[in-house]
C-alpha cells in the first residue's frame, strides 16, 4: 500500500471505543433525521435513473477521509456537494464521536484488516482496489473505471509524476455521469484528466464507445469494476469480461462479485440485502456459482470469457457445508 496516504493516530482502546459508542448513542435523533433527508434525495436521484448503490461507496470514501485514514480530498467534496446538509446531520455525529474520542470503528481503519463480511466489505474494497491501482498503473498508459459511479481514483491521479502519462476513462450510465459531472462542477474539481463515456452494459457495446473516445486498444489499460457484477445480468457481466479479453495483452481487470449464494439464500441477512436493493430499483442479478471450491469457479468463467485468472481472494468459509459468499479477482489479458 502506498506509504505516502496521510493517517491521523487513533486511539484503539476500550475506553476510547465507549466515548465513541455513546457520543453516537447520544447524537442519533440528529442521525435519524439526516437519514430521513438523505434517503428522500436518494429516491429523487432513483426517478431520475442516477444510480443509488452508486452512493454508498463514495460515503465510505468521505468517511475515511473525515476520520482521517485515507486522504480524498475530491470524494471529501464531491459528496458534499451532492449532499451536504444530510450528510452533514447523518454522518457528522459520527465524525465528532471520533474527533472527540480518537477511535475509528473497524470497517473505516485503512488499509482494511481482519475478517471481510456482508456488512464491511465496502470498506475492504477501498483497500484492494487502492492496492491494485498503486501495483499494476504505473506500468500501463490507460486506466478504464467500469461502472464509474462516483468514483474518485482517477481524480486523485492528478499531480502525481508516475502517474502524468496515463490517460483515464469513466464509464457508466448517461444519467449517472450527467449528474456526477455537474456536480464536479459544482464542488469546483478539475475533471479535466477524465474521459466520460456514456454507456449502458446491458444494452450497448461499451468498448465500441470507449474505443471512439480516444482509448487505444492496441496499448494495454488497467479495468476497474467495483462494486458492479451483482446489479448485470449474466449475459452483460460474460460479454463485458470478454470485451476486456479482446483489449492489448498485458491488460489488467481487477473486479469484486458476489456468488449464488447470495442471491438464493434464505438467511435473514441476505434476504434483507436482497430485500433493500429491489426496494431501491437496483436488484441483484448476478452471482457466480457457490459450488466449491469457489476459486475454480471463478477461473472457470473467467476462461471461458478468454481470461486468465491472476489473483482470487474468497470472501466467506467454506468448509462445513458453508459456501463463499463473494470474492475479490484480478484477471489478465495473456
Amino acid at each position: 500500500m502506498n506509504s505516502t496516504i496521510p493517517k491521523t493516530t487513533s486511539t484503539q482502546g476500550p475506553i476510547a471505543a465507549a466515548i465513541y459508542y455513546l457520543l453516537n448513542i447520544l447524537l442519533f435523533p440528529i442521525t435519524a433525521i439526516g437519514y430521513v433527508v438523505m434517503s428522500a434525495s436518494f429516491i429523487a436521484r432513483r426517478k431520475s435513473a442516477v444510480s443509488g448503490t452508486a452512493l454508498a461507496p463514495l460515503t465510505g470514501r468521505w468517511l475515511l477521509h473525515n476520520l482521517g485514514t485515507r486522504t480524498d480530498e475530491p470524494a471529501n467534496r464531491l459528496m458534499m456537494a451532492m449532499s451536504g446538509f444530510s450528510v452533514s446531520l447523518t454522518l457528522g455525529p459520527m465524525v465528532l464521536a471520533h474527533r472527540m474520542s480518537g477511535y475509528v470503528p473497524n470497517a473505516y481503519r485503512y488499509p482494511f484488516q481482519g475478517e471481510i463480511t456482508l456488512g464491511n466489505q465496502g470498506g475492504a474494497r477501498q483497500t484492494f482496489y487502492d492496492n491494485i491501482v498503486e501495483q499494476y498503473l504505473p506500468a500501463v498508459p490507460q486506466f478504464v473505471i467500469l461502472g464509474a459511479g462516483f468514483d474518485t481514483r482517477a481524480l486523485r491521479l492528478k499531480g502525481r509524476p508516475q502517474y502524468a502519462t496515463v490517460r483515464s476513462f469513466e464509464i457508466d450510465t448517461p444519467a449517472t455521469l450527467a449528474y456526477k459531472r455537474g456536480k464536479l462542477a459544482q464542488a469546483g474539481i478539475d475533471a479535466s484528466g477524465v474521459t466520460f463515456v456514456p454507456a449502458d452494459f446491458e444494452q450497448e457495446d461499451w468498448l465500441a464507445r470507449l474505443t471512439a473516445a480516444g482509448f487505444n486498444l492496441s496499448q494495454p489499460a488497467l479495468f476497474i469494476w467495483e462494486g458492479v457484477t451483482p446489479y448485470l445480468d449474466q449475459a452483460a457481466v460474460k460479454d463485458t469480461l470478454r470485451k476486456i479479453a479482446s483489449t492489448a495483452q498485458g491488460s489488467i481487470v481487477a473486479f469484486d462479485y458476489f456468488t449464488s449464494e447470495v442471491l438464493e439464500s434464505q438467511a435473514f441477512a441476505m434476504r434483507s440485502v436482497r430485500a433493500s436493493l429491489s426496494a431501491g430499483g437496483e436488484p441483484l442479478k448476478f452471482g457466480v456459482d457457490s459450488t466449491p471450491p469457489l476459486r475454480e469457479r471463478i477461473a472457470e468463467l473467467l476462461q471461458s470469457c478468454g481470461l486468465s485468472l491472476s489473483e482470487q481472494r474468497t470472501l466467506g468459509q467454506e468448509i462445513g457445508g458453508r459456501r463463499a459468499w463473494g470474492g475479490f479477482a484480478i484477471a489478465l489479458v495473456k
